[in-house]
């Protein structure tokens, strides 16, 4: 596609998929078949705690099934799910676990999905997790150039198991990693010994990403604004583990990226870590950073991006310091907090006086590049249903637009550039 109101090809960064949680038997080995009955009967006990907690609101809960009955079947439906994602204009989508975010009647099997961590039972860890791939593999399957699955990987196990499973993921056609934003009493993702699963993951072409969901909520009491203050941190902090201990800098090849956890707070970290790397006078008594071998946001053009699911527009006036190519839209379909079903108007709110150029890489190719999507099988549908620019209100002179941003993209990392900060030309 090269005219300027060619349709957008729009790849979600972050979808969600997974079976009524009682329908994952047949995918369990059948010696966790009783483990699985006393996890299906605590199920109504943790609703009442989530309830209780703030967390779930049980007058939204009941609106929100009520209005979109038909479409939250797409979160195991395939045909209404290739439905749902032609109405939002979306050609394709890189899909993680847990379909339902309000009542977790799609959890995956104990508790392995998005509140994967690093403290379940390394069996049933890793028996969940086999049981939501395999299925996850024949659903990705019915419309494969369409889905990228994302395997659930209980990381901090027996690294023989886990280099094993990557393997067999990725035989079956899944195509990323999820891995736990939480060790909790293991090892963290400094230790060495999770090498040989970062050089599996490198040589399968499979990137790792961590998902907002895992959190200490004991720590929390029933006080909600701690939760939601801190649950965009917890995936994101994985990320300065690996750089500083230099596994980026030994995988060059391996990816990685955060999921549903915003990127408005990338900006600052980067500033601050390239400036500690390159000698700010905060670090000069502090030892060399041996592991490293360049500054830290170079690592992250080379091997970093982010999973910006409903991309806000305070983010995308720091794109330049985070760096267009890093940040990968994500509509979080079938989950409220994203944009479907209205999709399209989101889309409009968010990019109107955004260039061209740059929408077309946050909504969908850089993702393409990330994930590894055709994007030749994909332009047909993008064609078919993919919004225009024209569509998004972007029809202004486009010299204009790209003269409006000109300050903000010289400046770009003002702390390397040596350009003055930018001011922020958005609100919201």
């Amino acid at each position: 596609m090269t005219d300027r109101n060619d349709p957008y090809l729009i790849i979600s960064s972050d979808c969600h998929a997974g079976l009524p949680t009682e329908r994952y038997r047949p995918y369990l080995d059948a010696r966790f078949h009783r483990a699985f009955d006393e996890f299906l009967a605590g199920r109504d006990a943790r609703r009442e705690e989530m309830t209780r907690l703030g967390v779930r609101n049980e007058d939204f809960a009941a609106r929100w099934f009520s209005d979109n009955e038909e479409g939250l079947k797409g979160g195991w439906d395939s045909d209404q799910r290739i439905k749902e994602l032609d109405g939002d204009g979306i050609a394709a989508e890189v899909v993680f676990p847990d379909a339902d975010a309000v009542d977790s009647g799609t959890a995956a099997p104990f508790g392995v999905g998005l509140g994967l961590r690093g403290d379940q039972d390394p069996d049933l860890g890793m028996a969940g997790a086999q049981a939501h791939n395999r299925w996850l593999a024949e659903f990705v399957g019915e419309h494969p150039e369409r889905h990228c699955g994302v395997a659930l990987l209980p990381v901090t196990g027996e690294v023989g198991r886990v280099v094993a499973e990557i393997h067999r993921a990725r035989e079956s056609g899944l195509g990323a990693l999820m891995i736990p934003s939480m060790w909790m009493d293991k090892a963290p993702y400094h230790d060495r010994r999770y090498d040989p699963v970062w050089a599996a993951a490198e040589e399968t072409g499979m990137p790792l990403v961590t998902h907002s969901g895992a959190a200490p909520r004991h720590e929390y009491g029933d006080h909600l604004g701690i939760y939601v203050s801190e649950v965009t941190w917890w995936p994101a902090r994985p990320l300065w583990f690996l750089l500083w201990s230099g596994v980026f800098e030994r995988h060059p090849g391996l990816r990685f990226g955060v999921a549903e956890s915003g990127c408005w707070w990338l900006p600052n970290l980067l500033w601050f870590m390239d400036r500690l790397y390159l000698g700010a006078h905060g670090g000069k008594k502090l030892s060399p950073f041996a592991e490293l071998r360049r500054p830290p946001s170079e690592y992250l053009d080379r091997q970093v991006f982010v999973c910006a699911t409903n991309t806000k527009r305070r983010e995308l006036a720091q794109r330049y310091e985070i760096g267009v190519d890093n940040i990968l839209w994500g509509s979080d379909f079938p989950h409220p907090e994203g944009t479907w079903p209205k999709t399209r108007e989101w889309l409009r709110n968010t990019f109107h006086d955004i260039p061209v150029a740059e929408t077309r890489r946050m909504l969908g190719l850089a993702a393409a590049e990330v994930f590894g999507f055709d994007t030749a099988k994909l332009e047909p549908v993008a064609r078919r249903i993919g919004p225009t620019p024209a569509e998004l209100g972007q029809l202004a002179d486009q010299q204009a637009v790209e003269a409006s941003w000109a300050a903000s993209r010289e400046a770009g990392r003002h702390w390397l550039t040596g350009q003055d900060f930018p001011v922020l030309g958005m609100r919201g």
